[in-house]
């Protein structure tokens, strides 16, 4: 199954640095049966989207405390089935994974470009107000979700890291 974790560039550096992503359960986003039932007339590769989306919000809260650059990333993985459980609580497209995922299952990994890191910064500053529902605060989350992530594959992860094109 395809899984996307959530994590940031400090998250990213850990990943090649150990060789995995842990301690587990982990929670990432995924294809449920929630999120098919939501959306029954998106295809997978909508229904995938949208989990990377959720994912992307996800790490863009794991940046509330971190002092680390502001750009969000997400790890898409493919883990076995087995290892995962539906989260309905935590959102539609959540799902937490049992067990620690070893570097070779990631399959790519999408990254914030530098660009989007001052409206990242400011949504970071504006969570809590935009989960209150302030409007200009909502506007400015909305802004950073509005960058597109950037693609990596797998392979090329290990390269953003070691070059310091990702710092981390």
């Amino acid at each position: 199954m395809r899984v996307y974790l959530p994590t940031t560039l400090s998250g990213l550096a850990a990943l090649v640095a150990t060789g995995e992503i842990g301690p587990s359960p982990l929670t990432g986003y995924a294809v449920t049966a929630a999120l098919r039932e939501w959306y029954p007339d998106a295809d997978v590769e909508e229904l995938e989207y949208l989990a990377l989306g959720e994912a992307a919000g996800a790490s863009l809260r794991m940046l509330l405390d971190r002092p680390v650059p502001p750009r969000r990333v997400v790890l898409a993985a493919d883990v076995p089935d087995a290892v995962v459980v539906a989260a309905p609580l935590v959102g539609r497209a959540a799902v937490h994974v049992d067990q620690a995922v070893p570097r070779r299952r990631v399959a790519a990994g999408h990254l914030d470009d530098a660009d989007a890191g001052a409206a990242v910064s400011a949504a970071v500053g504006a969570l809590s107000a935009a989960d209150a529902g302030e409007p200009r605060a909502v506007h400015l989350v909305d802004e950073a979700e509005a960058y597109e992530l950037l693609w990596y594959a797998g392979q090329e992860l290990d390269d953003l890291v070691t070059s310091g094109a990702v710092p981390g």
